[in-house]
């Protein structure tokens, strides 16, 4: 791509299919990019930053005319809270924020809801004091 991204979006096919992630961190690129990609029918946009940063950015894009209903749509910061730290893990969780929304999930824990219906419980292979889950959510521990 040898363009700026909001120029190179408004030239590209857009759809319900689509899914649009802006990990710039600067308002020079985020803002005009999401002034375009809030007006096209895609079914995901997400903006990296923090609540400060987005907080902002909605600011910004409001002063450029975009209306409630279009910023709304904007989803940031992006990806589930998942305690991510690096950089590959910040895509695990946008990955699973893409496929929570696809799929419909609960964005709970599976682990947890085994625990709530104890009839689907199944402790086999988990030993309390190796169990992956964290100790205060492990059913085998209670």
């Amino acid at each position: 791509m040898t363009d700026w991204p909001h120029r190179y979006l408004s030239r590209i096919t857009v759809d319900e299919r689509t899914v649009i992630c802006v990990l710039t961190h600067d308002p020079k690129f985020d803002v005009p990019l999401l002034e375009v990609a809030l007006r096209t029918p895609a079914a995901y946009i997400g903006a990296m930053g923090s609540r400060r940063t987005h907080d902002d950015r909605l600011a910004r894009l409001r002063e450029v005319g975009l209306t409630e209903d279009e910023v709304a749509r904007l989803r940031s910061p992006i990806g589930l809270d998942l305690g991510a730290r690096t950089p590959e893990e910040t895509a695990v969780a946008i990955a699973a924020e893409l496929i929570q929304l696809r799929w419909g999930g609960s964005r709970h824990a599976a682990h947890r809801h085994y625990r709530a219906d104890p009839s689907r419980l199944s402790t086999a292979g988990c030993r309390a004091d190796a169990c992956p889950a964290r100790p205060w959510r492990c059913s085998a521990r209670r």
